[in-house]
């Protein structure tokens, strides 16, 4: 069954809460958002850095055919438990949206199925209208697909 991530964005609140249930383990969910090889998979871009602990940092970046760098990402860890939880920042390189704080928790739901409750808060209620209206959640759905599907084949 193809699920679809559920986000709520409140009028006048800075953050963004997105709900997407899995079929996949609680535990291969969970190595999707830790493992380079596997996210370099579903994201599509290259991890350059992933120190996946407290206080450790990460970076990304995604380059066109030519080697041109067209996004990149990175962030600090503040809280790191396997297949709980994690809270994060990300801030996109050469991007005009400030730093935001991410709260990702992993969900058991069945020994097949899973969920990830995400809770991403904003410097400002304008840059969350401003990040959705250039399709942050569209983009977020797409990368939920591409997740279930690669990590679908690890199974």
């Amino acid at each position: 069954m193809e699920r679809k991530a559920k986000i709520t964005a409140e009028k006048g609140k800075q953050d963004v809460v997105i709900t997407r249930e899995f079929d996949l383990p609680l535990e291969l969910l969970f190595k999707a958002h830790v493992e380079p090889d596997i996210i370099e998979q579903w994201m599509g871009s290259k991890v350059l850095k992933l120190e996946n602990k407290k206080y450790g940092s990460w970076q990304l970046e995604k380059r066109d055919a030519q080697g041109n760098v067209v996004f990149g990402a990175n962030g600090v860890f503040h809280d790191f438990i396997p297949n709980k939880k994690i809270i994060r920042t990300f801030e996109m390189d050469n991007a005009p949206f400030p730093v935001q704080l991410e709260f990702l928790e992993f969900e058991k739901l069945t020994d097949d199925t899973s969920k990830l409750n995400m809770h991403m808060i904003f410097k400002s209620v304008e840059d969350r209208d401003q990040l959705l209206q250039v399709g942050m959640a569209q983009g977020m759905n797409m990368a939920h697909n591409r997740l279930q599907e690669v990590v679908s084949k690890l199974k």
